[in-house]
């Protein structure tokens, strides 16, 4: 069939269905148009990815704002799922900074809002201030809970704080069995091994086998959460010695554990100052240290991370000392602090009246070289920080125990000596500035003199004020300051203006 005999058979066609009636499609029509739908799923836009966790910490270490800000509005919102989202997983320490960084207020929430996921170890972290107004915001039943999943050592921390009503009234709520142990260590005294030591401990009698040790470790739930060695007891509860874990590890099952024990074990007492366990810890590298009574009975152990806190509390207690500001945190309030200062800067302003009295005894001296007036607080001046120097150098030493009896006078002598190569030393600077301000070489002589002799005084000065305190009981760190600078000015302005009135015939 050609092309055209097809186009003649269609032509029909065409015209039949141009003159066939119209009609609406029915949605059956439609339907049955519609194309076959595809087996496979239609696809959905990709969900939203999950918002990038918020850094903790900025470059320079400390908490970012955008960290806080997220926290603060979850408190204000009650939003505890997001609030475990942000701290949940936080350390302690971080978590104490984060409280810390709070309004008053924001804190109970916090701690209200995380309910049992609170981790109550983030108070000893925090400044004493801000812990004991936390404590009490906080409904007592919470602090119980709280207290009573710390180590007892942290749990004393805590408590020791309050004042003693709300201390005998979140002891009444703690079960008898534990309550005895927290009376017992918050009736030792405040900076004692006592207080500062765990009562939870492994103790063991010697016939146990090593085999039998480490069963016991496997198998027993109320363990300390960290512990080193394992202590050795007689029937008496007396210590006989001391195992290292690793020891243990080491040793055959069935090698009784008394063989293998320290018994030369290096121990602390209940009333031993804490500076002095401090001591121990570093002079002997201990990472534990064993705490016994009287009568040698095995009582508690003292850890590590205990003396870590003590070495810089005792610092910072003696740099804050010096700086005459006590023990104010800056988490303290206004009238506190200022009340707290006033005191030192009280007497402060009574000794600078006792060197301004120095100086009105030559008052005929200056009135003739008027150029003494300026120069006299020079020499003053230079006294004082030498001293400071001198003094910081002794104050630490003494708390470290790196001068005694043996070592005492070559410790005076080398700082003598310094102080005098230092007085001489400037004697020359100043002397030579000062003839070539004034062109008086006797003005420069004599206040090169008096430089020497201030140094001087300030390095006898900063050793034996220190030394005097702490041998009359003192604190060296909390009151040589004032007396050191005392000396200082008075010497310094006798100084400058006794030897210019003796060389000048001024008297």
């Amino acid at each position: 069939m050609t092309d055209e005999d097809l186009s003649r058979a269609a032509a029909p066609a065409a015209a039949s269905d141009a003159s066939a009636p119209k009609r609406d499609l029915a949605p059956s029509d439609l339907a049955a148009a519609a194309p076959t739908a595809s087996s496979e799923p239609i696809p959905q836009p990709p969900a939203a990815p999950d918002p990038a966790p918020l850094p903790l910490r900025d470059e320079d270490g400390d908490l970012t704002r955008a960290f806080h800000t997220a926290v603060d509005r979850a408190i204000d919102e009650g939003d505890a799922e997001r609030l475990h989202e942000l701290v949940g997983d936080l350390h302690e320490s971080d978590l104490a900074e984060l409280i810390g960084a709070l309004d008053a207020d924001q804190r109970p929430k916090l701690v209200a809002l995380m309910g049992e996921d609170f981790d109550f170890s983030a108070l000893v972290e925090l400044d004493e201030s801000v812990r004991v107004q936390l404590i009490e915001d906080l409904p007592h039943e919470t602090v119980v809970e709280g207290v009573r999943d710390l180590d007892s050592d942290d749990a004393v921390y805590i408590l020791e704080d309050l004042d003693d009503a709300d201390r005998a009234e979140i002891l009444d709520k703690i079960p008898v069995a534990e309550r005895v142990g927290l009376v017992r260590s918050l009736d030792y005294p405040e900076d004692s091994a006592g207080r500062l030591m765990q009562t939870e401990f492994i103790a063991v009698p010697p016939t146990w086998t090593v085999g039998q040790v480490i069963d016991y470790c496997r198998e027993t739930e109320d363990l300390p959460n960290d512990f080193y060695e394992i202590h050795v007891v007689d029937s008496t509860f007396r210590l006989a010695g001391t195992v290292a874990l690793d020891k243990v590890l080491r040793t055959k099952r069935l090698i009784p554990i008394g063989d293998i024990l320290d018994e030369d074990r290096i121990t602390a007492r209940v009333d031993d100052d804490r500076e002095d366990v401090a001591l121990r810890f570093a002079r002997y590298n201990l990472i534990s240290l064993p705490v016994v009574d009287d009568a040698d009975h095995l009582v508690g152990v003292i850890t590590a991370d205990d003396v870590v806190d003590v070495v810089s509390e005792e610092a910072e207690e003696d740099m804050r000392a010096l700086g005459g500001v006590g023990d104010e945190e800056i988490s303290d309030t206004v009238w506190y602090t200022t009340r707290n200062r006033f005191m030192w800067l009280f007497v402060n302003l009574l000794t600078a009246f006792l060197a301004a009295s120095v100086i009105g005894l030559f008052e005929d001296t200056i009135a003739k070289i008027v150029a003494l007036a300026a120069l006299a607080p020079v020499v003053a001046g230079q006294g004082g920080v030498a001293a400071t120097q001198t003094m910081t150098v002794a104050v630490r030493a003494l708390a470290t125990r790196e001068v005694g009896s043996l070592n005492l006078s070559r410790f005076i002598n080398r700082e003598v000596m310094v102080a005098f190569l230092n007085g001489f030393a400037f004697a020359v600077i100043v002397g030579l500035s000062v003839w070539g301000w004034y062109r008086e070489w006797q003005l420069g002589l004599v206040v090169g003199g008096a430089m020497v002799a201030n140094l001087i005084a300030a390095g006898l000065a900063g050793v034996g004020i220190p030394l005097l305190i702490e041998k009359i009981g003192g604190d060296p760190a909390v009151i040589s300051g004032v007396f050191v600078t005392t000396v200082t000015d008075c010497v310094g302005f006798f100084a400058v203006l006794g030897f210019a009135t003796w060389w000048y015939g001024l008297g």
